[in-house]
């Protein structure tokens, strides 16, 4: 398999975020077939379990340099490897937790993020009484100490698990520390500075696009 080519901020930019959706879900596409023993795949193989075409997944790959073989596919776990490095998953991200709430709760509970190299190092909560609790194997911190430990401790994302009401304001306070990612789950839309990642996660807006396809078929 031909050595991917190492892209060029400008270009990593101009990458769609459907794209980048994509390339994850045939990571884990490929994590199911090397579970299994499977040592090569076809683009049309990964096209029919993603719900794609062949072509649209040879597109994807091809940003980024020139995979497998005609007639042979792709080695599975040549790919795996070649994805995670593309996605940056070929090492460990030191992620912060802010907002203690039930949402909070069932991320910081989730086993994938550990497995996939994002490593939650901090929680942070606004109400004191939640303060010095242990939360899996975290300690929940008050609010007011979290610039302070964002940048102690080096943390390179961040997810916002907090009111709507009060989500501008922490995103502004960790944009401050020099943060440069951020997972929004805040129902709310929210204003960040060029050079900062910003993913937002609305459950809500979710379950209005299955309302509007069941209402719609």
């Amino acid at each position: 398999m031909a050595k991917k080519e190492r892209i060029s901020d400008s270009r990593a930019g101009k990458i769609s975020e459907s794209t980048v959706r994509r390339l994850s879900l045939y990571l884990r596409l490929l994590q199911d077939a090397e579970a299994i023993g499977q040592e090569t795949i076809s683009s049309e193989e990964l096209a029919d379990r993603s719900g794609t075409t062949s072509a649209q997944v040879r597109k994807d790959l091809s940003v980024f340099g020139s995979f497998g073989k005609r007639g042979l596919g792709y080695s599975v776990g040549e790919l795996l490897r070649e994805l995670r490095e593309i996605l940056g998953l070929d090492r460990t991200w030191r992620v912060a937790l802010v907002g203690a709430g039930k949402i909070g709760s069932a991320l910081i509970s989730y086993r994938n993020f550990q497995l996939r190299g994002f490593e939650i190092h901090a929680v942070f909560d606004s109400d004191p009484a939640k303060a010095g609790r242990k939360w899996g194997s975290q300690m929940i911190l008050p609010d007011s100490e979290m610039e302070q430990v964002l940048e102690q401790m080096g943390i390179e994302m961040v997810i916002v698990a907090v009111p709507a009401d009060s989500a501008q304001a922490v995103v502004d306070r960790v944009i401050r520390t020099g943060v440069t990612a951020i997972l929004n789950f805040a129902p709310t839309r929210l204003r960040v500075p060029d050079g900062v990642a910003l993913r937002n996660v609305d459950m809500v807006v979710e379950m209005e696009g299955l309302a509007f396809a069941l209402s719609n078929r």
